[in-house]
């Protein structure tokens, strides 16, 4: 092979980034920063170029502008998201353009950045671009979702395409449905998957600490801070925070909290300068955020944030047919452990299981299988060993919940609130502000049950 053909291979096998902008001086910048880093570049100055030269060309990396001539970066985001929608793309936003940088997040760009441009900032997200596409996700031996239900295909299917962005993701669902699995699959599944993985109680850290917990601390900044300690947002630095129950910080974390999903940075107690985090967040909790919202119990714009993309983590009285996969893996499980041969289970204990609603979901399951395993001679687990609660009755049969009466207690409730909603506003001539006053309610919760009810 001739030196001029090894050059031209090498050349070929190179990542390759399209910047989109129709800035000459930003483009020679980019250009000059990303063949620094070894990539090759292609530029186009509007939408419709950008799009002709991916249907042409492999790319690695999409990089866009939000402001194009004959179009803006979101429209690209999703021209991308239906014709090539293995390509990473990033967004070049206004600084401080924060509903622009969502709203790309939601239409599947990968990241965004803000100008004017932090080269060091920049030179992460490409790397995490590119190695997002660099090699399948490893296979690292964790227990993975079980079920063969069409929920559960489409909560596989939904994490598999928020793992191919960084936007903050919030997983809601009930306690025991398996959120920090969910969590964890998404992580291994997306570029930072070679990094940490931070996993942090909201609710476990008395709050007196936390701001020390989730920021560190210097040397000397309250007593008996006696050595600088690094705190668990930068312990995720370069791979994934998880936030669970993230509805149990205070208010005043939940400010702290925003700044650090807003602006990337971190300022550790006893420190008079921030310094810059590359961390991932995702969030999980089984209360409902929307009503805390409205109560007033948790930050609005902090919700907005952190809730770009939200994955529901269905119940297991959803899924009933996913019972038996689930009872026979937490067996396997529970028989290594033992080191004994894998228990069975009859065939009426696991009807017994299907018809009982499990508000503990899957870690009841694996309680219950636990303890019945205690009981059972031989290995084989029947009805007789199977210790139901007595206070969580079965769900009803889905068709006699279809024919409920129209006067549903709930639905009778509603229309009250309803009326008293209306006629409070006619009063106030539809000053909301008024309204809510007369009610004895706040604006905020006012306007989420407008909302809620379909009143506008």
């Amino acid at each position: 092979m001739s030196a001029s053909e090894s050059a031209t291979r090498t050349e070929v096998n190179r990542p390759a980034v399209l910047i989109v902008d129709d800035e000459p001086d930003l483009l020679e910048l980019l250009s000059l920063t990303l063949r620094r880093m070894n990539l090759r570049t292609r530029t186009a100055p509007d939408l419709g170029t950008a799009q002709k030269l991916i249907r042409a060309e492999p790319f690695d990396l999409c990089l866009t502008d939000m402001r194009l001539p004959d179009g803006d970066g979101l429209d690209l985001v999703a021209w991308i998201q239906q014709n090539r929608a293995d390509l990473p793309v990033a967004v070049i936003t206004a600084h401080g353009s924060v509903e622009s940088a969502v709203r790309a997040l939601k239409l599947g760009a990968f990241d965004f950045v803000s100008k004017p441009l932090d080269l060091g900032g920049l030179r992460k997200l490409i790397d995490n671009a590119i190695r997002l596409g660099a090699r399948p996700p490893a296979e690292t031996g964790r227990p993975r979702l079980i079920g063969h239900s069409a929920p559960m295909a489409q909560l596989r299917e939904l994490i598999a395409r928020v793992a191919r962005s960084e936007a903050p993701v919030h997983i809601s669902g009930e306690s025991g449905t398996g959120k920090e699995l969910v969590a964890r699959l998404i992580h291994e599944s997306g570029a930072r998957r070679e990094r940490e993985f931070v996993a942090v109680n909201c609710g476990a850290i008395p709050t007196e600490l936390m701001e020390s917990e989730f920021f560190g601390h210097r040397r000397g900044s309250f007593t008996g801070a006696v050595v600088d300690k690094k705190g668990l947002i930068q312990a995720a630095e370069g791979g994934t925070l998880f936030l669970d129950e993230v509805a149990d910080l205070p208010l005043h974390m939940q400010v702290k909290l925003l700044r650090v999903v807003q602006e990337k940075t971190v300022r550790p107690v006893g420190e008079s300068s921030e310094e810059k985090v590359d961390v991932r967040i995702l969030s999980a909790t089984h209360k409902s955020l929307t009503e805390l919202v409205a109560l007033g119990q948790f930050r609005e714009d902090l919700f907005y944030r952190i809730n770009v993309i939200e994955l529901h983590v269905p119940s297991l009285r959803e899924r009933p047919e996913d019972i038996p996969d689930i009872a026979h893996a937490v067996l396997l499980r529970l028989g290594r452990r033992a080191n004994s041969p894998t228990p069975s289970i009859a065939d009426d204990a696991l009807a017994m299981l299907q018809s009982y609603s499990f508000p503990g979901n899957v870690r009841e399951l694996e309680n219950v299988l636990e303890r019945a395993l205690t009981l059972c001679l031989g290995g084989l687990i029947t009805a007789e060993h199977i210790k139901l609660r007595t206070a969580a009755r079965p769900q009803p049969p889905a068709a006699h919940v279809e024919h409920a009466a129209p006067g549903a207690l709930g639905d009778h409730l509603e229309d009250i609130e309803r009326s008293a909603i209306l006629r409070a506003l006619e009063k106030t001539r539809y000053n909301k502000t008024a309204a809510a006053k007369l009610l004895g309610m706040s604006f905020r919760a006012l306007r989420y049950r407008i909302k809620k009810l379909g009143i506008e």
